[in-house]
């Protein structure tokens, strides 16, 4: 037979066996249900603290995977400083938790109170020090950025890079078809391929900052390789049209050395030592000179053969260097006898040719003023007396023609200088 419900309500151990608590009256049910808010409360706070705390630690990696500065190393110190913090403040929240059991049949009501009393605390500890962290983020935000930009350029690097090789090797490849040596070259791509092999093993084993200047600069070298491969062919028929040149120029001087004996037999005939004696060593220093070059042409021809090119371009340079000595050395002896001719024939326009330029300077120093500046003046006076010595060096027999050209250009010189002088401090009054 079924027994009332309030008779089963009296029955004694009515709860005792089904996990139910006994019931100790209102007060104290009440402050149990608000410590266990308190509990609830500090346990999401301490959650939220744990997630930003995570979350900020990935921000702070990354910052540190790209930026060694010391704002960066700052900011670790700064987050291990709140770590700190974070970890004695979620001791004494669990120390709280640990200290009273809130399930408990016999909690008293003045327990209960003081498991909320602390409990409170500790989700208000949690939450300033969850604030602080905020303010910590958001302090990180621009190196953040900056750390974040710089991870975004690393894949995109790291590829290049790879293609930059890629595109190295196929070249080479393409010029040893077509029968050139690329020795250096494929010596320099070889040394890269230890950087490929960091640049594959990624920035977390070598950082993001290290592996993006890795990239950026193996992408260089691949990408000067590549250029060096494609212009070898370029490269080839210059230095083979070089050498054609360079031979046809050291014959041509060749012939024009052997004629440089004859003027200089008019020159002597005709006209005062001084006029050509420093031409007397002309004839055996183009013929010495055409000699070393025909030699380094020789040398350049093996070196172009052996497709030693940097040798080649520099024996080739070399020879240059000689012919154009050595040119210049035959055109002056010859260009000389030209000159003494005109000047023997009529000196008098040489004579006017420095006139002129003595006149046109003084009225340019006269511009303007009563009195010139001595400055402008003395040197003006003694390109004057310096012509009227050279004019009368020309009286005698054998006149030195070549010492009347050299002082007349001189002269010259020396008058340009002042107009330069003159026109500069006009030009800066302005």
């Amino acid at each position: 037979m079924a027994l009332p419900a309030l008779a089963v309500l009296a029955l004694p151990g009515a709860f005792a066996g089904g996990g139910t608590r006994r019931w100790f009256g209102g007060r104290a049910e009440g402050q149990r249900a608000e410590a266990q808010a308190a509990k609830d409360a500090a346990a999401a706070a301490f959650y939220e603290l744990d997630t930003a705390q995570r979350d900020l630690r990935i921000s702070v990696e990354t910052i540190t995977a790209v930026d060694d500065s010391p704002a960066a190393r700052r900011a670790v110190a700064d987050f291990d400083a709140l770590g700190a913090r974070i970890d004695e403040v979620s001791q004494r929240y669990i120390q709280a938790v640990d200290a009273h059991d809130l399930d408990r049949d016999d909690l008293e009501a003045a327990v209960a109170a003081r498991a909320r009393t602390e409990l409170t605390a500790a989700r208000d500890e949690l939450v300033r020090v969850k604030q602080e962290l905020d303010r910590f983020g958001a302090s990180l935000e621009p190196l953040l950025g900056k750390a974040e930009t710089q991870l975004a350029r690393l894949a995109p690097a790291v590829e290049r890079a790879r293609q930059a090789l890629l595109g190295a090797s196929n070249a080479l490849d393409t010029v040893r078809q077509r029968g050139l040596g690329a020795d250096d070259l494929a010596a320099r791509l070889a040394a890269l391929s230890p950087e490929l092999t960091r640049l594959n093993q990624g920035a977390g084993q070598h950082g993001a900052a290290q592996t993006l200047e890795r990239a950026e600069r193996v992408q260089r070298e691949a990408a000067a390789i590549l250029a060096e491969a494609e212009r070898l062919p370029e490269k080839a028929a210059e230095v083979d049209h070089r050498l054609v040149s360079l031979r046809t120029r050291a014959q041509a001087l060749t012939t024009r050395a052997g004629q440089v004996d004859p003027v200089l037999s008019e020159l002597r005939r005709r006209f005062a030592a001084a006029c050509w004696q420093d031409l007397q060593q002309v004839p055996a220093q183009a013929a010495e000179n055409v000699r070393q070059a025909e030699l380094k042409l020789r040398e350049a021809q093996a070196a172009r053969d052996a497709q030693r090119w940097p040798d080649a371009t520099s024996l080739l340079s070399t020879v240059r260097a000689l012919l154009n000595t050595t040119d210049e050395a035959v055109s002056a002896a010859g260009d000389r006898l030209a000159r003494l001719n005109a000047v023997q024939k009529d000196p008098q326009q040489e004579i006017e040719r420095t006139r002129f330029a003595i006149r046109d300077a003084q009225r340019l120093a006269m511009t303007g003023r009563s009195t010139p500046d001595p400055r402008h003046a003395r040197p003006l006076d003694d390109a004057v007396g310096r012509l009227e010595r050279a004019v009368g060096g020309l009286q005698g027999r054998h006149p030195d023609y070549w010492h009347f050209l050299t002082e007349t250009e001189a002269v010259r010189q020396a008058v340009a200088r002042v107009v330069g002088q003159i026109r500069e401090e006009r030009g800066g009054g302005h």
